[in-house]
């Protein structure tokens, strides 16, 4: 083999071994991908994945940067009732069945406000964002969340 066809073949070697490490990136306990007509996001998000963290959430924040987020994980599918009590930013919500496709969305959140936020039955996960974020990129019913909280089995958009 000539010297530039190694070199050539090594650059690939490269190259093959970035997309893996990228695709790896993608599916992260840290990292939350959003995918639907038109849309590609990711955010950074933090895990709310026990009962503590999810009664906590994202309460006493005074920010959120714009590319970051929370998702709540539950064991098992369920009607889930949000509220914004001691929560002091406006939030997006955005609702999801087992499979990591969105069912509903609720916009702009009121900060402090204590009425229930219903997120409907089959809920297995929750993900919160800067208010009007959602609206603003296209977040709607149907488009697909890629998280490792999402069992592969099951996902419509699995990891890996």
């Amino acid at each position: 083999m000539s010297v530039r066809g190694a070199a050539a073949l090594g650059l690939l070697v490269v190259l093959a071994g970035g997309g893996a490490a990228s695709a790896a990136a993608a599916c992260a306990p840290e990292r939350l991908d959003l995918r639907g007509e038109g849309l590609r996001q990711s955010f950074g998000v933090e895990v709310a994945d026990d009962a503590a963290e999810r009664a906590r959430g994202l309460m006493q924040r005074d920010r959120l940067d714009q590319d970051r987020g929370m998702i709540f994980v539950y064991e098992t599918p369920r009607r889930a009732m949000f509220w914004m009590k001691d929560t002091l930013i406006p939030l997006d919500m955005i609702f999801a069945d087992a499979r990591g496709v969105v069912t509903r969305v609720h916009a702009n959140a009121v900060p402090l406000d204590e009425t229930p936020i219903d997120g409907g039955d089959g809920v297995r996960f929750v993900v919160e964002i800067n208010g009007g974020l959602a609206a603003r990129l296209g977040i709607v019913p149907g488009v697909e969340l890629r998280h490792p909280s999402i069992p592969a089995a099951t996902a419509a958009w699995p990891c890996g």
